[in-house]
């Protein structure tokens, strides 16, 4: 089970448990955060934590079974998330990089596999 840095630790911020009402992928920076422009309107609520350098994005619960992404960690059932106020934008700290909506935090797999296809193919055009 991944460390988990404890709410007192981080205002504000809560671990919940993944594979329950939804999984998770977590994203490095390089590759997320042009990833989160790709997917534009189509994007999910997104976690960033910049002391691991990673974005969270949440899936259906069930959709990591089988995840095998490079530069990618499926988490769900066993694995915790942090998940930061509903509106904390900025650090120190997770926050969110994309605010949750009212009732849909969740990225179509489908929609996230293929941005972040693009968003690797784009950085070895770019090397």
């Amino acid at each position: 089970m991944p460390t988990v840095r404890g709410p007192s630790q981080i205002l504000d911020c809560v671990p919940h448990a993944a594979g329950i009402n939804w999984d998770a992928v977590r994203v490095e920076h390089s590759v997320g955060h042009p990833a989160a422009r790709i997917l534009g309107p189509r994007c999910g609520a997104v976690v960033n934590d910049p002391r691991e350098r990673a974005l969270y994005w949440f899936v259906p619960a069930g959709a990591v079974n089988g995840w095998s992404h490079a530069g990618t960690r499926a988490l769900s059932r066993g694995d915790v998330v942090v998940i930061p106020a509903p509106r904390r934008i900025c650090g120190p700290g997770p926050h969110w990089q994309v605010c949750p909506g009212v009732s849909d935090w969740i990225t179509a797999p489908e929609a996230l596999v293929a941005a972040l296809e693009d968003s690797r193919a784009r950085m070895v055009m770019q090397s």
